[in-house]
């Protein structure tokens, strides 16, 4: 019998659609530090959340991840759905920070 993988945010079983995720954007340096695969649903909304210096600096990890009000939310809400469900996540609408 074939192992079974799960999402490590979500924890539901993974099935496809899914991603690789960059626990450091790759354009903060990453390219060569650890992975985590992911459903495709959790990637997009973790990107539709966080700008990639905020995962680089703050959300670098699932640990971190899962510690945000909003991941938490969408983790209650996805857990609901089975592993195949896809819903295209809207970019969150952050008010721009301040420069001092």
């Amino acid at each position: 019998m074939k192992k079974k993988d799960f999402c490590p945010l979500c924890g539901r079983e993974l099935a496809q659609p899914y991603n690789v995720h960059h626990l450091i954007p790759v354009s903060q340096g990453g390219r060569f530090k650890e992975t985590v695969t992911l459903h495709e649903i959790c990637h997009s909304k973790i990107h539709s959340l966080f700008t990639e210096k905020e995962l680089a600096n703050e959300y670098h990890s699932i640990k971190k991840l899962l510690s945000n009000e909003d991941i938490q939310k969408f983790v209650k809400w996805v857990r609901k759905h089975p592993p195949q469900f896809y819903d295209k996540n809207k970019r969150a609408k952050r008010k721009p920070k301040r420069r001092k």
